[in-house]
């Protein structure tokens, strides 16, 4: 069976799949038995696609401040520079950095 998170750790490793062209990663593929839908995302550096495939959902955090101390006043805030926004929001991917590292050796 087709193990994709192995066979992009070994992209990652081998720098002739690393620097391959789109052909010979198809031929690696092949021979790796990985499934048509994986080889398509795969050479066609689809990020998401693979992702999805992998099921990987989406991953939202959002981010809220805490409440400043009493004591603290705003001059000091000011003077350190620090400006807090109490609307600030992250989103952000969850991607193991095995997969990170392989997908941005495709690129």
């Amino acid at each position: 069976m087709f193990d994709v998170i192995d066979f992009l750790d070994r992209v990652g490793r081998d720098a002739t799949l690393r620097n391959a062209s789109r052909d010979e990663l198809a031929v690696a593929l092949a021979t790796a038995q990985a499934t048509p839908v994986l080889s398509s995302a795969i050479l066609g550096k689809d990020r998401q696609a693979l992702g999805a495939l992998l099921g990987q959902d989406p991953f939202c955090c959002y981010i809220n401040p805490g409440k400043e101390d009493e004591d603290e006043t705003e001059d000091e805030t000011e003077e350190a520079g620090v400006k807090e926004d109490s609307s600030t929001q992250s989103q952000q991917t969850a991607v193991s950095p095995r997969i990170l590292h392989a997908l941005t050796s495709l690129t």
